[in-house]
């Protein structure tokens, strides 16, 4: 069966769902699968990987340095997704807001191709009136064509669920499906000598309980939540591992800032850390707390009710309002707690391992595709 995956983003860009696209290509692609991925970059390009065709299309990217990743693309889009979109028996969009996604809702729909949507997250409360206006203007007319012609559209929580309702998804074609994570690369320091190189290597002090975000250093993350107040006082340093607002790290006592990290180092930054925080809003249950469980961290989070569908332990996985005194108490108590904070690291492992694999993903995935495409479709 060949199958096209759309993504705005896909690796090296460093992000959560290029990686999903990422690990959905790769594991379909061994399975047997014909997998294209139609995405940007600074040039267009076609090339292979792991597998799997990358078709780039040359794309204008300066909005990302204002906080808001959106890939301008230029005009061949449209053609491109017309061309890979005729070749492929299914189409995978992920996320409705972008331009890549619109040109693949039209191929589909003028090539007569059905088509799937990965939503992965709701309007999103970013501190621009305009930016939050443009996004309720696009998930209107693009996004609402995109979900209400899909054949199934996924949601990773329940508010994310309820969004694409709104926005015309059919309920009887919307599933819950939870991304994967890689258990290997994302797995706890095997002993403290481990944990203690990873810190040399990093540059983070040895002697002290770490704090890490990992994420888009933007008001929608948190990572201002951490920063208010903090004082190095409270127990604990911050470390932050993400681009952006690099500014209002720097300088300061007790936080370091390791910048946009690929796969391997994150996952080394996970493994030298001792908590993960992410006060983030509208994220549900985003790919950076799967990594972090999967390295065996106990984990501190926005209480939203988009977990609801994972029947968290609420007793091992802090989630918390957003409010920062709140999260310095909760972040100060467990830098003091080594007990409690080990008790909740193999929860957080023992649930990645049973709950986020990406084999059982990409199997649930394909059959979506095979209902979608037909019988003659291959695979």
């Amino acid at each position: 069966m060949k199958v096209l995956l759309v993504g705005h983003y896909y690796p090296p860009h460093v992000g959560g769902i290029e990686n999903v696209v990422r690990m959905e290509a790769v594991h379909l692609a061994a399975q047997g699968f014909d997998v294209t991925v139609l995405t940007t970059g600074e040039r267009g390009t076609t090339t292979r990987q792991d597998g799997v065709r990358v078709v780039r299309v040359a794309a204008w990217n300066g909005a990302e340095r204002a906080g808001v990743p959106f890939p301008v693309p230029s005009p061949r889009l449209l053609s491109a997704a017309l061309r890979w979109g005729r070749r492929a028996d299914v189409i995978h969009v992920h996320d409705c807001l972008y331009p890549t996604s619109w040109a693949a809702g039209l191929a589909a729909l003028l090539t007569r191709t059905p088509h799937l949507v990965t939503q992965h997250v709701a309007l999103v409360q970013h501190p621009s009136a305009l930016v939050r206006g443009v996004q309720r203007v696009v998930y209107a007319v693009a996004g609402r064509g995109l979900l209400r012609r899909a054949r199934t559209v996924i949601t990773l929580n329940a508010s994310v669920a309820d969004f694409v309702r709104r926005y015309g998804a059919r309920a009887d074609r919307a599933r819950h499906l939870a991304n994967g994570v890689d258990t290997g690369l994302f797995r706890p320091a095997v002993s403290g000598e481990e944990r203690s190189l990873a810190r040399k290597r990093l540059g983070l002090p040895r002697d002290r309980p770490l704090v890490l975000f990992a994420g888009r250093l933007v008001p929608k993350k948190g990572y201002d939540l951490l920063l208010s107040g903090y004082d190095p006082a409270a127990g604990y340093d911050l470390v932050f591992a993400g681009d952006g607002d690099a500014a209002a790290l720097a300088g300061r006592p007790g936080v370091h800032h390791l910048g946009g990290l690929p796969p391997r180092e994150l996952a080394e930054a996970y493994r030298a850390c001792d908590v993960f925080a992410l006060p983030s809003t509208a994220e549900g249950f985003p790919l950076t707390v799967q990594e972090a469980m999967a390295s065996g961290l106990p984990v501190v989070t926005t209480d939203d009710p988009g977990y609801a569908p994972y029947r968290l332990d609420r007793s091992r996985v802090t989630l918390l309002e957003r409010n920062a005194a709140t999260i310095r108490t909760a972040l100060s108590a467990l830098a003091g707690d080594e007990p409690r904070r080990a008790a909740m690291g193999r929860y957080s492992r023992e649930l990645a391992e049973t709950a986020f694999s990406w084999e059982e993903h990409v199997n649930t995935l394909a059959q979506y595709y095979r209902d979608a495409a037909g019988p003659d479709a291959g695979v």
